[in-house]
């Protein structure tokens, strides 16, 4: 009998798969920058600024019972987000992170031969997740000024339909979209959920816009699915705390699905503190859409930046007259990260995360001293 090697045994999907790259952690960035953590503008991954509020720290520090599983179910946390979004604990869901719940609805959805719709450029994870089922992704482009095109995604359902019904099983939509800030009108959502699919709405940086969110939508369409997550306004983004509205016919299906305890005691603590004191969130928001909209403004007066208006804590950038690649390894020479982009749909661009107001002061003198050679 002839010995395979150990790697013949893996699922070929694996070995197929194309890499999904995320921004270095702190630590790592540190040693390899030659700098400490004080001396660097992190503006590269969307993360709240601000941190957490002292009292979601204080929270932590007190807490007793580490040492005892977590509750399975996330009771607390679920019947606190339900007060806090008017939708019934009985439709919400908590994962670690959102991206849990992402790979959770793709494998419980999505086999071989599946389809969903990807509306790119946005977040590569929804893709990733379902290349991992063996589904393929139809992308529909999203029009220049990177609106979804709703007609586009309409006849590419329609027409899959009619050649391999059911096929395309999911389209993934994210208002504000990820790395554009584009927001998905009500209008347009509304035409996608009349399609015969499932419609994942990923409300991720929802609070940082000036509409409101759609998490109570689902108690109307069975084909919704609404995300939210604890890692951007509320600041605990090293945590993993996500959440999502679901409708009520697939929650039975979801309990028997998930990890039994799929979130730590430390997230369900620190998230149950945050919503407790949404006020002081809330000021903290107000700021992050003061320092985007500043930001948005001074962006404007570079002359190789372009930068397009957004309803999240970012702003994409397009960079004209240079290159995109040596103004993101400027900035990282000088200790200030944004994330660069040569993609598809993303050509020569960087996305800069809103951060304090001191970080985005030192930004802007580099990029100024950029600007003007010196």
């Amino acid at each position: 009998m002839t010995k395979r090697h150990p790697a013949q045994l893996l699922n070929p999907l694996v070995t197929d798969l194309e890499e999904y790259v995320p921004i270095q952690p702190f630590e790592v960035l540190t040693r390899s920058l030659g700098r400490t953590p004080g001396q660097i503008v992190k503006l590269d991954a969307n993360e709240n600024p601000y941190g957490p509020l002292p009292v979601i720290l204080d929270a932590l520090a007190e807490y007793p019972y580490y040492h005892i599983y977590p509750d399975p179910q996330q009771t607390a946390l679920r019947e606190a987000i339900s007060r806090d979004s008017q939708v019934p604990a009985a439709n919400i869901v908590v994962g670690s992170g959102a991206d849990e719940l992402l790979d959770y609805l793709c494998r419980m959805f999505l086999t071989a031969g599946d389809a969903i719709i990807d509306l790119p450029p946005t977040f590569g994870m929804y893709s990733f997740d379902a290349q991992l089922t063996g589904a393929a992704v139809c992308p529909v482009w999203r029009r220049e000024d990177f609106a979804v095109d709703v007609a586009a995604v309409e006849q590419a359902v329609l027409a899959s339909q009619r050649k391999e019904p059911g096929r395309i099983k999911m389209v993934f939509a994210t208002s504000p979209n990820n790395p554009t800030g584009t927001w998905l009108a009500d209008a347009e959502l509304t035409r996608l959920l009349a399609l015969p699919v499932m419609v994942v709405l990923d409300e991720a940086y929802v609070d940082f816009a000036h509409q409101a969110s759609r998490m109570d939508w689902v108690l109307a369409h069975d084909n919704l699915i609404v995300l939210r997550t604890f890692s951007k306004a509320l600041g605990i983004a090293g945590l993993r705390l996500g959440y999502g509205a679901f409708p009520a016919w697939l929650m039975p299906m979801f309990w028997k699905f998930k990890q039994p305890y799929n979130v730590n005691v430390a997230a369900m603590v620190a998230g149950l503190a945050s919503l407790q004191h949404r006020e002081e969130v809330a000021q903290v928001v107000q700021r992050i859409r003061r320092n985007r909209d500043t930001l948005y403004q001074s962006l404007g007066s570079v002359s190789f930046l372009q930068p397009y208006a957004s309803a999240g804590n970012f702003l994409l950038c397009q960079v004209t007259g240079r290159d995109a690649h040596s103004v993101w390894s400027q900035l990282r020479a000088q200790g200030i990260l944004v994330r660069y982009y040569n993609k598809p749909g993303l050509e020569d661009c960087i996305r800069i995360s809103v951060g304090r107001e001191e970080q985005l002061e030192r930004l802007m003198a580099v990029l100024h001293q950029m600007d003007h050679g010196t």
